[in-house]
């Protein structure tokens, strides 16, 4: 099953040649939206055009959508919605829902990415400390998307090495409250533990060099659905950088967002997904890319903010 879907062209991709804009607007690789505009899957204003054309703010584009339940074919799916998108020898890719956490960790009794590999049979790579064997990053339990787990100790360094040099390419979309300005822009400042909140992260002097890049997908009423990539991986780094700016992830109570918008859309988390997950393949060194939907709640709230903008 097919559906169609129209979107409007934000000022932020004014210009863009159509199968980048695609690309960005519904978080796929520019590879992927450029075979939907060759399939004839696209519309600008109602007319067929082609994957070079630019596209212009103010625009409309309609786009055939696939069913997402016929995407995930190949998909394996565990417990409590922990999906595997891809498993070879060397790495297994999973797509975390919200509730499930990493791994094992203090005061933390609920689902982990790793308890659910492990019940399923899959053996990672014992590299690491022992409750987090085989995690290369890892993505707070209140967000959801993709996660690479190492399943050989020779992919476990590479990629490890590979975050460390920052060569993996990490894509979140979030939905923050209110418009950036400027539309798109580089967050350089220092993460560390809040001063005064254990559990809390906060932008200070003597934290970690941390570097955010954002660009504004599309600016509504309320908030503003902005594409981030991420030169380094601290912990809550997006949520910190974004508060920080004053423009927190809508329902991230924890960093200061409006709890009365969050109740209105229906969120009890913070909106933010790891969308996309690129890197070079440990043993065979092609470039391999993955990609993952708004899940539901998430796609919902997004809906009921471009009905009021």
């Amino acid at each position: 099953m097919t559906g169609w879907r129209s979107l409007p062209v934000p000022d932020g991709l004014d210009g863009d040649r159509l199968d980048s804009a695609l690309a960005r607007l519904l978080g796929l690789s520019r590879t992927r939206a450029a075979g939907l505009v060759a399939a004839g899957g696209v519309r600008i204003d109602g007319l067929v055009p082609a994957k070079s054309d630019r596209v212009q703010a103010g625009s409309w584009l309609e786009v055939e959508m696939p069913d997402a339940r016929a995407e995930v074919e190949v998909a394996a799916e565990l417990a409590d919605g922990l999906r595997i998108v891809h498993d070879d020898a060397d790495l297994v890719v999973v797509d975390k829902p919200v509730g499930v956490a990493a791994h094992p960790s203090p005061g933390w009794g609920g689902p982990t990415v790793v308890g659910h590999l492990a019940a399923a049979g899959y053996r990672v790579a014992t590299s690491g400390a022992a409750e987090r064997q085989g995690v290369v990053h890892r993505l707070d339990v209140g967000t959801s998307g993709l996660m690479v787990v190492a399943k050989s100790e020779h992919a476990y360094s590479v990629l490890k090495q590979a975050f460390r040099d920052r060569t993996v390419d990490k894509v979140y979309h979030a939905l923050v409250q209110g418009r950036l300005d400027p539309l798109r822009g580089i967050i350089d400042a220092p993460v560390g533990r809040h001063p005064r909140h254990e559990h809390r992260w906060a932008v200070v002097a003597a934290g970690k060099a941390s570097v955010t890049h954002y660009e504004t997908l599309e600016a509504h009423r309320w908030a503003s659905l902005v594409q981030v990539h991420l030169e380094t991986g601290r912990t809550h780094q997006i949520r910190v950088h974004m508060s920080a700016l004053r423009h927190p992830c809508v329902g991230d109570l924890m960093y200061g967002a409006d709890p009365l918008l969050a109740d209105r859309l229906g969120l009890s988390r913070q909106w933010l997904h790891a969308t996309r997950l690129g890197f070079d393949h440990p043993t065979t060194s092609e470039p391999v890319a993955f990609e993952s939907p708004h899940p539901p709640d998430l796609a919902s709230a997004l809906e009921q903010v471009r009905e009021q903008a």
